[in-house]
């Protein structure tokens, strides 16, 4: 993997890891491109079955960080594994990444924070009851320490560049739910007791492993959709690539302004 990075960006290293989530890929528009590699091409790397998700690496710069974008991601429920990213992850470490900055689009579970809205995710609850470190060998290494996973120094930045691209972003916390079904309206009821502020199907195992990995990590979502129960309605796929489209250019400049100011 890391041959193949090196012949098509000889010398490149990134500081900043990007991953794209669901109906957010245009944002490798903003790239000043170095190369592109199709994920296909990367021992490893996953093999996305998901709308919105290209499959690509695109390493180039936002301003004058270097940068690494993941343009689209695997998720458990896709072939029933939850380290499906786990060669990515560690190819962003290998290539010197210090940064894991993730997006997704995940559900609202609060009235104040309606479809089209940012949140800054400041914890996570893990409600699959799996780890993508299951079986990941012996010794103390596996034992994460997840105190401050969403490094709050970074979410302060995020929220600084939100302010300063006019764009209104929440905080909260993320709860991981396997899919590829949609939460019942109990499990959101449950959701909202346990402090959860949004739901979403992937994001959690990424963070474990780049955490194992000595990544720091920031993750915004942006929401598509109401969760279960909360408003009349049903759900469906095409419904978060609607609205992720209709609202990306927030996300995308947030994404822009915060990447141009990183040091």
């Amino acid at each position: 993997m890391s041959d193949v990075i090196a012949r098509a960006a000889p010398g490149f290293r990134p500081k900043v890891a990007l991953v794209l989530g669901s109906g957010l890929g245009g944002f490798a528009e903003e790239v000043r491109e170095v190369a592109i590699i199709p994920y296909a091409d990367l021992p490893g790397f996953p093999q996305p079955t998901v709308g919105g998700h290209a499959g690509r690496l695109v390493l180039g710069h936002v301003g004058p960080t270097a940068v690494a974008v993941l343009q689209g991601r695997a998720h458990y429920y896709e072939r029933g594994r939850v380290d499906e990213m786990k060669g990515a992850i560690d190819a962003m470490a290998q290539l010197g990444c210090e940064t894991l900055l993730q997006t997704n689009a995940a559900g609202s579970l609060r009235l104040d924070m309606p479809p089209g809205s940012v949140m800054a995710i400041s914890d996570h609850i893990n409600f699959t009851g799996t780890n993508p470190l299951f079986g990941s060998g012996s010794g103390d290494s596996r034992f994460v320490d997840m105190v401050d996973a969403y490094d709050p120094a970074l979410r302060a930045r995020a929220l600084e560049a939100a302010k300063a691209a006019n764009v209104v972003c929440h905080e909260g916390v993320y709860i991981f739910f396997s899919g590829p079904s949609f939460e019942t309206p109990a499990e959101i009821r449950a959701a909202r007791v346990l402090g959860a502020d949004a739901v979403g199907m992937s994001t959690v195992p990424e963070t474990i492993l780049a955490r194992h990995a000595g990544l720091k990590v920031a993750a915004l979502s942006l929401m598509t959709n109401y969760a279960a129960g909360l408003v009349p309605g049903v759900l469906a796929h095409e419904q978060t690539l609607s609205v992720a489209a209709a609202a990306a250019g927030k996300v995308r400049l947030l994404l822009r302004t915060f990447l141009e100011h990183y040091a």
